[in-house]
């Protein structure tokens, strides 16, 4: 299994869903190795192996050639960073260093930042070189590659093996930057799917993006929705030193999010209902636009800009929270409506959200409805019946999603895909 990143040291939903499904799927009997760019040792390795990329030397193979040939278009410098926000982002080598060709490294140990930084497709075709070496020296039945930033590795490894690859689809370019897609990202997308003997999406949503923009055959591409890992989980508790409700928009502040729509249907709801506070809590390409927005509305004394949050400061936000917003233009899933559903908080959804797709008790409106996202925010805060029965069902029905149930779905599509193999 090829991801990007792995808990403790995550910066979203990608590091998450990969932790829960990794969980059920050792609970099942499957044993797994888990290949990361950059492990700091601190990771559950209950799950099974972390292999550390950093740690294998990618090595001269002839076989490969030719194929490096045809992806070192990939190895320049690029200022492409599709997870604006949640990282400081830095350079580990010269802009030198970085023009120099794919080739000229294989036989080195390279040590990978496993951010999401300007050399981030440097970083992308170096995973993939190492993943040769990997799948040269492990033994294995089936390769599984998280996101497109693995699929280059998940492919290679296939070259290298012979076995049978699967790409999970976390998220499209056409999620992150709507119509105006990265060329080079969207031609990777494209070329893992095409690889992959099996696609799973985390939602219809993304399901129906795959066939229908990226042209997949819809005979192998599978529905998997994600799920939420509550185990370990504490109660926190807050203590309060304000009266007024506590509205929440939690991700990161980018056009796929929909922060502007949070904020004009919170303009909105402030008019009517005066004793409410709204909190911007993430980072991210368009935070600075949201501050001069809030500042132009005259909304300075009730709206906050927290930053990055992670650990335990996303749950202390969940306890102040009186309600939680996910007004998202292009959601694949969305695990964080669930972590907060967990922690006793009603939540207001996009339509336009994979996690729409399995929520009952959610209220739900399109991105770009602010009057009835307005509505709905206020509802929640003014009515109390309501807003005690989303809560209290809500909470019933979070509980009911488990990462073994979806780990026994993935075992099943490996199964099908390695019959249809040949293994």
């Amino acid at each position: 299994m090829f991801g990007w990143e792995f808990p403790p040291h995550i910066s979203g939903g990608l590091g998450t869903a990969s932790y829960g499904l990794t969980k059920g799927l050792a609970k099942s009997g499957v044993e797994i190795l888990f290949v990361m760019p950059k492990a700091s040792g601190d990771e559950d390795s209950s799950i099974g192996r972390i292999i550390n990329a950093s740690d294998v030397a990618s090595k001269t193979d002839v076989f490969l050639e030719d194929y490096w040939t045809n992806v070192n278009f990939l190895s320049v410098s690029s200022s492409l960073i599709p997870y604006l926000g949640f990282e400081d982002y830095e350079q580990l080598r010269e802009e030198s260093l970085q023009n120099r060709t794919v080739m000229s490294h294989l036989g080195e140990k390279y040590t990978f930042s496993g951010k999401y930084g300007t050399n981030l497709m440097e970083e992308v075709v170096r995973y993939a070189m190492v993943a040769a070496t990997i799948a040269r020296e492990n033994e294995f039945d089936i390769i599984h590659a998280h996101d497109w930033l693995t699929y280059l590795a998940g492919i290679v490894a296939k070259k290298i093996s012979g076995k049978p690859l699967v790409i999970h689809v976390h998220a499209t370019e056409f999620d992150r930057s709507g119509e105006s897609v990265n060329q080079t990202v969207y031609a990777l997308e494209k070329l893992g799917m095409d690889e992959a003997d099996a696609v799973m999406a985390v939602s219809n949503l993304t399901r129906n993006i795959v066939i229908a923009r990226y042209n997949i055959s819809e005979s192998k591409v599978f529905t998997v929705h994600n799920a939420v890992d509550f185990s370990g989980t504490k109660e926190t508790k807050i203590n309060r030193t304000i009266d007024e409700k506590i509205v929440t928009f939690l991700g990161r502040i980018t056009f796929q999010k929909g922060p502007e729509y949070f904020i004009e249907a919170a303009s909105k709801v402030a008019k009517r209902f005066p004793d409410v506070r709204f909190v911007m809590a993430g980072s991210g390409d368009m935070m600075n636009r949201m501050i001069k927005r809030v500042a132009k509305l005259n909304m300075g004394g009730k709206f906050h800009f927290t930053g990055f949050l992670k650990g335990d400061d996303v749950n202390k936000m969940y306890s102040y929270s009186d309600v939680y917003v996910m007004p998202s233009v292009s959601e694949p899933f969305g695990i964080s409506p669930l972590e907060a559903m967990r922690s006793g908080v009603p939540v207001i959804i996009s339509k336009q959200s994979g996690v729409s797709e399995v929520l009952r008790h959610a209220l739900k409106v399109n991105f770009w409805d602010v009057d009835a996202l307005a509505d709905a925010i206020y509802a929640l805060l003014s009515y109390k019946g309501l807003n005690r029965m989303i809560t209290r069902c809500g909470l019933k029905e979070v509980n009911s999603f488990s990462w073994d149930d979806t780990a026994m779905l993935v075992k099943k599509i490996y199964s099908k895909t390695l019959e249809h193999y040949g293994a």
